[in-house]
């Protein structure tokens, strides 16, 4: 956490009487907000040896006073403990970040114990006392939080609870997402610390291209404010302005790789460089990862570039974005240990967790198109995250080829059944966005069927070449898109979209570094967001119900209390089965290209009993329409 935006800094009360013992802590002492312990241990580096990302092991046990909350927290070594700003790679601070989920006193006590890969050891007991902090207790206060609207200080930790979308904790309300997939490299930023240029062939299949981006085209859109959240005197203000216009635009989710070694841009990994930035880009093609003076190591990361990208990440809170982490894709995914969860596989997940854990609104996805890693190697992935998480934040993969439909259902370890994925990032593959509907029904069916109903996105709708397009070329995409993929989803019963941009097309998925180019896209996206939003449609409790409504390409969400929402793809007139429920309706007409307030058309009331007429749109009858059919408020 940035030491500007520190509200409170003291040393805690703890058992240790040694001044190295005691924690720092930073951070403001309430609900959900991020708080940061930090301790004196052994001086060393990030190429030392012992390693301080192997061989040494932070976990500190946060117990509520109430003993119904429990957490244990990964720690993470942090150089000088200021590196954001110093680019350090040597000091003697270790560190843990928590995010209490009670006001009151949490009693914590810490373990720090070092032996050789004593990080990736099942075994608490592994390893022997590191000494300095280890054994140390103490306590904070956590006060109640003093967020509001969209942040997610207010709002709390978003959580999978056995339905079809995520709810936060905090004020128990459901997510619906619209965001932007493009560009998945989107960490290939100059500003961080030591991230190299490299080439990647054709792009746009025209000419060759090196892929860091300086996000300028939204350095008008950073606001002051987040002045806490740069560092070096300012850098990181460009892409902090670029997630700035994905909020003031409506949109609540970002995605992002955070290793693409070898991958379609080589340019994104919490890795430490083994030589220059310089001779990493030097080296070939698809050869970085096992070269073995001029690639990254596979055991040590880049303290001070991890720093950054949380400072990028805390900004996304504070504007309630929901952060979709990539772990890889399908061109590394058998880097780390040949695709087992062993020693390289475990460190990498293990530094994720313990320096992002804690933000509220996130998932792990295991990868985006995985198709070479067998089943078995899947479940292992998946259940180290559940297993390591302290927040059991949700666990998601994406498909390409494969169906993944091996995952689905609880996990039983045993029998080699299930998983501990709680949702799915679904991609397809048509450029008018077709399949989005039909693939995202299934998986919701099916994993319903199998006792663990799957949160459905669909995170990359069309296809590779084309999908959203900019302004000025986007041809039937925006329309198709609006209807298609994100209408789509979500009366499929999904919980929304994530837009992908072609790579035929300017600013595609690893070129773009302007967001605006989708401007007027994004409008439809707000505008799905506040129907459901605004109008208090209960959607987590809905589920399609396509057979209660007549009308040509119509699809219809209900509700069992009586609330029902049809889409009708081309406008016309429906008819809504209403022959188990009874009294009279509400019917009320959305406008999904232009947002705005529900409207009324020839017919505002309907009764039940029977199937009844809705009546044509209010206008342009030939276009989408969604109507709202709820019991009638008086």
């Amino acid at each position: 956490m940035p030491r500007s935006i520190a509200a409170v800094l003291f040393l805690a009360t703890a058992a240790c009487l040694s001044p190295a013992c005691a924690a720092e802590i930073q951070g403001e002492l309430k609900q959900w907000h991020a708080v940061e312990l930090s301790w004196v241990g052994p001086e060393t580096s990030e190429t030392a040896s012992p390693n301080p990302f192997s061989d040494y092991r932070i976990d500190v046990t946060f117990t509520h006073e109430s003993g119904e909350s429990k957490h244990v927290v990964p720690g993470f070594y942090a150089a000088d403990g200021d590196a954001a700003d110093s680019g350090a790679d040597t000091g003697a601070v270790w560190r843990a970040r928590f995010a209490p989920d009670r006001t009151g006193k949490w009693n914590y006590a810490v373990s720090f114990r070092a032996g050789e890969d004593v990080a990736v050891a099942a075994d608490a007991a592994s390893g022997a006392s590191a000494g300095f902090f280890d054994g140390e207790t103490g306590s904070i206060e956590v006060a109640a939080t003093d967020k509001t609207g969209r942040d997610f200080r207010g709002r709390g930790r978003l959580e999978y609870v056995g339905k079809h979308h995520l709810r936060f904790a905090g004020d128990g309300t459901y997510f619906l997402k619209a965001g932007a997939d493009a560009p998945e490299n989107l960490l290939a930023y100059d500003d961080f610390d030591d991230t190299p240029d490299t080439p990647r062939g054709k792009v746009n299949n025209t000419t060759q291209k090196y892929l860091l981006k300086d996000w300028s085209p939204h350095a008008g859109d950073y606001d002051a404010t987040a002045e806490a959240y740069t560092w070096r005197g300012g850098r990181g203000s460009e892409l902090l302005g670029a997630i700035k216009y994905l909020h003031d635009k409506g949109l609540n989710a970002f995605s992002f790789l955070t290793f693409s070694v070898d991958g379609d841009d080589d340019n994104v990994f919490p890795h430490r460089l083994r030589g220059t930035v310089e001779d990493y880009e030097s080296v070939a093609n698809d050869r970085r990862w096992g070269h073995p003076s001029k690639g990254v190591h596979h055991d040590r990361f880049d303290v001070s570039e991890l720093a950054q990208w949380n400072r990028v990440f805390a900004y996304g809170d504070e504007l309630g974005m929901h952060l979709h982490f990539k772990t890889m894709e399908t061109e590394n995914e058998l880097l780390m240990d040949g695709g087992d969860l062993g020693r390289e596989r475990k460190l990498y997940y293990r530094e994720l967790i313990a320096r992002f854990g804690h933000h509220l609104a996130l998932n792990w996805n295991l990868g985006e198109e995985i198709n070479g890693a067998t089943t078995a190697q899947k479940q292992a992935w998946a259940a180290y995250f559940w297993n390591t998480d302290p927040y059991r934040h949700p666990i998601v993969i994406h498909n390409m080829g494969q169906p993944h439909y091996d995952l689905i259902g609880p996990y039983d370890a045993a029998a080699g059944t299930g998983s501990e994925l709680t949702g799915f990032s679904l991609q397809t593959n048509r450029p008018d966005f077709s399949r989005v509907f039909q693939r995202t029904r299934d998986y919701i069916t099916r994993s319903a069927a199998a006792g663990k109903p799957w949160v459905v996105a669909c995170d990359e709708p069309g296809d590779a070449q084309h999908s959203i397009r900019p302004a000025g070329d986007e041809g039937n995409s925006w329309e198709d898109g609006r209807k298609n993929a994100l209408w789509a989803n979500i009366m499929a019963g999904g919980a929304g979209c994530e837009f992908y941009f072609g790579y035929k097309h300017a600013e595609s998925d690893l070129t773009c570094q302007d967001w605006r180019s989708r401007d007027g896209f994004w409008d439809y996206c707000r505008h799905a967001l506040e129907f459901f939003v605004e109008n208090d449609i209960p959607f987590w409790d809905m589920r399609n119900a396509d057979a209660l409504v007549g009308g040509a390409d119509a699809w219809c969400l209900a509700e069992p209390a009586g609330c029902f929402v049809v889409f009708l793809k081309a406008g016309g007139e429906a008819t809504l089965d209403l022959s188990s429920a009874a009294g009279e309706f509400d019917v009320r007409w959305f406008d999904p290209r232009n947002g705005g307030g529900l409207q009324t058309g020839d017919v505002s009331v309907v009764g039940g009993g029977g199937r009844a007429e809705l009546g044509p749109p209010p206008g342009e009858t030939d276009r989408d329409w969604a109507v709202l059919v709820r019991p009638r408020r008086r």
